[in-house]
């Protein structure tokens, strides 16, 4: 197995509800972020979405995997590492990636309940998750196989794993394979949340250093303590030899030694949905990076992705979007 970008984080089967505010309101979560749950906080608020709405569906989650399916979308070859349990949802997710041409591993199949993310999508498109980690909280070395990275480009970290001892445990042997054999090392922050509560766990995840970070503006802010964000992505490259920050409706800011360049926005006509933009913004970025195009074409791709991904429900695109705005794309350089 040769793949271009071996990826690492929580795999969760997305199920998703399209939701008033009020309703969001009554169930005390953050708007916009993410909040760990158990499992019988999850199901009385499944009891409650039911009586309220139906669910659009669902699909093979989590912000590593949407990364990843957007990079394998686009033509790369991919590698997922992660954890799901031994039960029908353990099924569906794995032979969902299979499906999307993304390389999984046996080992990546235990004993116990696969994660599940509830994500509520409110008429602004902004997404709100109640997470619940089942057996990928248990991510661990033992489920972690390696082989297929020596072949990789680059190694994504998923910005969630902050919050497991073991899963970071994973990563830094993953870290130090990548780096013995000079693969590039890119990470996400994720999640406001994650900055928030576990800071520590994306400190330890970014260890000495990565070559590529990616991030919101708000995340880049929390995280460096500083509210320009000029300022904040010189502090952030302190961290990594190359930021992307996510702007929205601004575009993104792609920052590297003293230069920085501007990524003009390409807005949706209408915001539907927020959920995976920004994952599929780092798979795309990457998948640019991949093919040798300059780092403005490598935010054009990314923003025309995630600006398209915004304007539907759901987070990922038909297969022949992603080769459409790749077309152009490689017209326009």
């Amino acid at each position: 197995m040769s793949v271009e970008l071996y990826g690492i984080g929580n795999a969760l089967v997305d199920q998703e509800y399209a939701i008033q505010d009020d309703f969001l309101s009554s169930t005390g979560l953050t708007k916009g972020t993410m909040q760990l749950a158990e499992s019988d906080a999850q199901y009385a608020l499944i009891s409650a979405l039911n009586n309220h709405t139906t669910s659009a569906g669902q699909v093979s989650g989590g912000s590593g995997a949407n990364s990843i399916y957007a990079f394998s979308a686009l033509g790369g070859q991919a590698f997922y590492a992660c954890r799901v349990g031994n039960d029908d949802l353990g099924q569906f997710y794995l032979k969902d990636l299979a499906a999307a041409n993304v390389h999984v591993s046996p080992i990546s199949e235990g004993t116990g309940t696969t994660g599940t993310c509830l994500v509520l999508i409110t008429p602004d498109g902004e997404r709100t998750m109640h997470t619940h980690l089942g057996i990928t909280t248990d991510l661990s070395i033992d489920q972690v196989d390696l082989k297929p990275l020596e072949s990789a480009q680059y190694l994504y970290i998923e910005g969630y794993l902050a919050t497991s001892q073991t899963a970071r445990e994973a990563v830094r042997h993953a870290r130090a394979q990548a780096r013995a054999q000079k693969t590039k090392i890119a990470i996400s922050l994720s999640d406001p949340a994650m900055v928030q509560y576990a800071r520590e766990g994306l400190v330890d995840l970014i260890d000495d250093g990565v070559d590529i970070l990616f991030c919101n503006e708000l995340e880049a802010q929390m995280f460096t303590g500083e509210s320009a964000l000029e300022q904040a992505l010189s502090a952030l490259l302190t961290h990594s030899k190359l930021v992307v920050i996510t702007r929205g409706a601004e575009g993104a800011l792609i920052g590297y030694d003293d230069v920085i360049i501007p990524v003009p926005p390409q807005v949706a006509p209408q915001v539907l949905d927020t959920n995976g933009a920004g994952d599929a913004f780092s798979g795309a970025f990457l998948f640019g990076l991949s093919r040798g195009f300059t780092l403005s074409d490598c935010g054009f791709l990314a923003t025309a992705i995630s600006s398209t991904l915004v304007g539907q429900f759901g987070a990922r695109l038909r297969r022949e979007q992603y080769a459409e705005i790749l077309d152009k794309t490689i017209s326009k350089a």
